[in-house]
């Protein structure tokens, strides 16, 4: 059961098809998706414009009762005490009134909040408040100075009207609550609809209404613009937050599988090689009748048969261990000067007899004089062989093998095999160059690799800086370019003059 737990694990961590993924990660954008997809009006965010109505009341909380208090201290100086101070009381405490309601609904978590009962309580505070303006519509002022009281009356109406479409922009219909009324009452009762000016007044307020909620509409819209990008916000962020922590389970799993794949090779390349040792040993004494003659000729070739396939399964170890030292970076660097010319041409007479088992040509094309090159002799040599090796390997008879060793255009060296085999589709190239992959040609050939000659090439001269091209066509051939880069060349010291050198010598 542990293991098939941990599988599961993994497969959840690695794979990222749509059925597959975690779970929370998938839960966070459908329900962000699904808030983004509601229109206006939708539980999710009328409770959210809810909250955001009742901050608004609250901070506003101090605005409308200065309001008020202003047009009271004004009404006094103008003769109409009584009346103006019971219009500002009545307003004050139904505003109070809707503070109230309006801390309660901030205080409710908003997964608690009942969105209709909520709204009828902010829809009745507001038509509480509209008492009071309602109250300042109807009132009269024959006694007092001002020759023009139902026109600032009209004014002061529409300043309040003003302020509260900014206020109450978050909830829809607050602004008709708290205005319907005492627009009515001015016209009805605040008004001589017979005077121009009182009768353009109380025109211009009905008018200024649907105005008003005209830009409380405008403001409503862009904060449920602004919700919608708060909520897109907060569910890519839990989704980062989500994919973060699997990226960080998977790097641990990933470093804890690279660890035992490290300390598996390292036990098995000792557990394999010693008992292959053996047996290449005891074949290759048996093979050759060291101890004497064997009677029976077919045992003989069994022992050389035994004896061949403990060295290719020897070179796949030894290949699997270098590749998996590459990927880990533990491949050290034996650097030391050496001559790619020579390299390669002793690598060119290793494959020669094996060229000429298949009728091949190999046509060496080698710059001379060239200086020598700071890097690993093994891995140089070990990259020329791999690469001769399936030049040869696929290239079919009667064919040829072209090597060049040669000046990069930015002063470094480089390696060229080109062959005229049957070539490489150029889809396939991927694949090749990945480990144990092999192309068609491959396939269907009947000396079949591991696969892992060119990823080792690649991963070889990578560590020594340089770079690695594959060119080739269909029915054409193939061409590998390996090259070093111009910082491993040595560069040639003058010689000394003749005379310096004797002088030097009789120095000494």
């Amino acid at each position: 059961m542990p293991a098939t737990f941990s599988q599961l694990a993994d497969k959840n961590i690695v794979d990222r098809r749509k059925p597959h993924r975690n779970t929370e990660v998938a839960q966070t954008v459908r329900r962000a998706r699904d808030r983004l997809a509601q229109q206006p009006g939708s539980i999710g965010y009328d409770r959210e414009l809810l909250k955001l109505h009742a901050t608004s009341i609250i901070s506003a909380a101090t605005a409308i009762p200065l309001l008020v208090c202003l047009i009271a201290l004004g009404g006094v100086l103008a003769g109409m005490s009584v009346t103006i101070a019971l219009w500002a009381a009545l307003t004050v405490t139904c505003y109070a009134g809707l503070v109230l309601v309006a801390k309660r609904a901030e205080k409710t978590p908003v997964d608690k909040l009942d969105v209709s009962r909520t709204t009828h309580a902010f829809l009745i505070g507001h038509f509480a408040a509209g008492l009071g303006w309602a109250y300042l519509a109807a009132l009269r002022c024959d006694e007092c100075s001002v020759e023009q009281f139902p026109v600032l009356k009209a004014v002061l109406l529409l300043l309040a009207m003003a302020a509260s479409a900014l206020i109450a922009a978050s909830l829809r219909g607050a602004l008709v609550a708290t205005f319907a009324l005492p627009i009515a009452v001015y016209a009805a009762f605040g008004a001589n609809l017979l005077q121009p000016v009182e009768a353009t007044m109380a025109a211009l307020l009905v008018i200024a209404l649907p105005f008003f909620y005209y830009i409380s509409s405008h403001i409503h819209r862009s904060s449920l613009m602004l919700l919608s990008f708060r909520t897109e916000k907060d569910a890519l962020i839990a989704e980062l937050e989500t994919a973060k922590s699997m990226s960080d389970e998977a790097r641990r799993r990933a470093e804890e599988a690279n660890l035992a794949k490290s300390r598996f090779l390292a036990s098995m390349s000792h557990e394999l090689r010693t008992p292959l040792n053996a047996i290449l040993g005891f074949s290759e004494v048996m093979g050759n009748e060291v101890l004497g003659p064997m009677s029976n000729t077919t045992y003989r070739d069994y022992a050389h048969d035994i004896h061949s396939s403990g060295q290719h399964l020897l070179q796949l170890i030894n290949e699997i261990l270098d590749l998996s030292r590459i990927e880990a970076g533990r491949y050290q660097l034996n650097v030391e000067p050496l001559s790619l010319v020579h390299v390669v041409e002793d690598c060119c007479h290793m494959m020669t007899l094996r060229a000429r088992s298949k009728d091949l040509s190999i046509i060496e094309e080698f710059e001379q004089g060239m200086p020598r090159l700071l890097a690993d002799e093994r891995a140089v040599r070990q990259i020329a062989l791999n690469l001769l090796s399936n030049a040869v390997k696929f290239t079919s008879q009667a064919g040829e093998v072209r090597v060049r060793v040669g000046w990069t255009v930015g002063g470094g060296q480089y390696l060229s095999i080109k062959d005229n085999g049957p070539g490489i589709a150029e889809d396939e190239i991927p694949v090749i160059l990945s480990a144990f992959g092999q192309g068609s040609i491959a396939i269907k050939s009947a000396e079949q690799g591991t696969g892992l000659g060119l990823p080792i090439v690649q991963g070889l001269i990578s560590l020594h800086g340089g770079s690695f091209d594959i060119r080739s066509k269909l029915r054409e051939g193939t061409e590998v370019i390996v090259t070093f880069p111009a910082s491993r060349v040595l560069e040639q010291l003058p010689a000394l003059p003749t005379s310096e050198v004797v002088a030097t010598g009789r120095r000494r």
